[in-house]
């Protein structure tokens, strides 16, 4: 096969390491001379260019005017006929004629580096001085002086545009020279275009975002100092212990649902997420039709699902929403053709990919996997550990029931003033409870109490008389309070039922005296 060199002929190489000099000459030397020469070369050559191309722009407006004169000569030549008229004066009223405004008079500007040392002059100086060379060649006294001028200033046309010719011919000769050669200059962009097929974008409904409460434990809390004594269990004090004040709204646990922290698969990602695991075919069909699932939302929103599922108890749905989120990620991540590239790599046997991307799941679940037994885990300690010993009001004997009294507003007595200052040193929600008159709701409040504070608050309330109970408060909660409890329970119902069997008997004696009286 013969290989045609032709091609790069057009190439002007400055430096070439294959050239052969003389021995007495430099090879650097001379290749730094020969890129001179070829640049000096190329300079000049685009200056004559530029030079050639004003001057056939300045020599077109000049055509143009001379061509106005010859009109106005031509329209006034009865005049110039006209017996003493003057030829000079006639002359003159013709230029001006042509003349026109004063901004057509001026040429236009020459390029940078053409005519620098002269400036370019007005055409009204130009056609002047035109006339000026026809007077001279025609002489002083010539017979015909109109028909003379005339034919003088179109020998000066002619002599322009026979100019005008020659400066096209170099023109045509230079640029031709210039563009033989390919060089680094002629190098240019054709077309660049570039397409990204974007889908629309759906209407989202219009939604109002509503505050979410938060449901606490202590809700008076909310709007009371952080800082508060706390006991060995990690319980507040009881300043803290309320039980109908109402949960107030803080800007802090307000949670907007569009919020961008609040990440979830759309019903699109939950859609590809149930494809089944390895079924790429099926998988690279989705993403055709739906190419707005490989946004980096839905990748996010895969693995909060996966790992909800494995929170859930469901290791095979985590499993397969890791692989998913995977799989868009690795798509998006390839570049603009990735999802193409992607499939192609993972369909085919034995290509390292698979290995790639399938221990990339595998790690990525078994983060996971381990993240999620280790809240689970704390969740059950933190569980445990909020079972804390409280303090519960229970009656010792069932048949018997536990009273409230509250003092008076304005007591008279001093047993009653010192009650009533026992009760104002109670929280405020300790008061409403005890104002209610129900055991449950002060039960509810001691129980939000530490062991110490609840213990304090009972021995008061013994102290004030507000509570009609028998000495010793059994702890309903501890497993000794309970079989205490159970205990008193069962010796209360044994002692009830001796009574109905000694009542049963002593029925029966009677019955029997009587039988016998008769």
């Amino acid at each position: 096969m013969v290989v045609n060199y032709s091609k790069w002929d057009a190439l002007e190489l400055s430096d070439d390491s294959d050239i052969e000099v003389h021995p007495n000459v430099d090879k650097r030397s001379f290749i730094r001379a020969k890129q001179n020469q070829i640049h000096q070369q190329r300079f000049e050559r685009r200056h004559q260019i530029d030079t050639l191309k004003y001057e056939r722009i300045i020599n077109d407006g000049l055509l143009q005017r001379i061509d106005k004169l010859l009109t106005s000569l031509h329209e006034h030549a009865q005049q110039a006929t006209a017996p003493g008229q003057n030829p000079d004066e006639f002359m003159m009223q013709a230029l001006m004629d042509c003349a026109g405004d004063g901004a057509d008079d001026i040429p236009p500007k020459p390029p940078k580096g053409v005519y620098t040392q002269t400036e370019e002059p007005r055409y009204s100086v130009m056609m002047a001085s035109l006339v000026d060379q026809v007077k001279k060649e025609l002489g002083d006294k010539p017979q015909d002086w109109f028909q003379s001028y005339v034919k003088g200033v179109e020998g000066h046309k002619k002599k322009v545009k026979g100019l005008q010719s020659e400066l096209a011919q170099k023109l045509a000769d230079l640029e031709k020279e210039e563009g033989r050669k390919i060089t680094s200059d002629s190098i240019h962009t054709g077309f660049s275009v570039s397409s990204v097929a974007k889908e629309k974008e759906k209407a989202k409904p219009a939604t109002t975002s509503k505050p979410k409460d938060v449901e606490v434990l202590n809700p008076g809390a909310l709007k009371k100092d952080s800082l508060s004594r706390m006991d060995s269990a990690g319980q507040s004090s009881g300043a803290e212990a309320d039980v109908d004040e109402p949960v107030q709204k803080n800007s802090n646990v307000v949670e907007d649902e569009d919020d961008e922290e609040h990440i979830e698969p759309t019903e699109l990602g939950k859609a590809f997420a149930k494809i089944k695991m390895g079924d790429y075919k099926k998988c690279l069909q989705f993403i055709s039709e739906n190419h707005a699932v490989v946004a980096e939302r839905e990748t996010d929103g895969l693995l909060v699902q996966g790992f909800n599922a494995q929170m859930d108890g469901k290791p095979e749905v985590a499993k397969q929403c890791v692989h998913q989120a995977l799989l868009l990620q690795y798509c998006r991540s390839l570049g603009r053709d990735g999802v193409g590239l992607f499939f192609k790599r993972i369909t085919t046997p034995g290509h390292q990919a698979q290995k790639v991307f399938q221990e990339d799941v595998n790690s990525t679940y078994a983060r996971i996997r381990s993240r999620c037994a280790e809240l689970a885990k704390e969740k059950e300690s933190n569980s445990r550990a909020t079972e804390t010993e409280q303090i519960q009001l229970h009656a010792v004997d069932p048949n018997t029931s536990i009273h409230i009294n509250i003092p008076s507003e304005s007591p008279s007595e001093e047993v009653e003033v010192k009650a009533k200052e026992i009760f104002e040193t109670f929280p405020p929600g300790l008061q409403r409870a005890l104002e209610s008159g129900e055991l449950a709701k002060v039960n509810e409040v001691l129980g939000k109490m530490s062991v110490e504070e609840a213990e304090e608050v009972v021995e008061k309330l013994g102290e004030g008389g507000m509570l009609s109970v028998e000495e010793g408060v059994i702890d309903g909660t501890t497993e000794e309070g309970r079989e205490r409890l159970k205990g008193l329970e069962e010796k209360a119902r044994a002692e009830k039922l001796a009574e109905e069997a000694a009542v049963r008997s002593g029925g029966a004696d009677q019955i029997e005296v009587a039988d016998v009286d008769d």
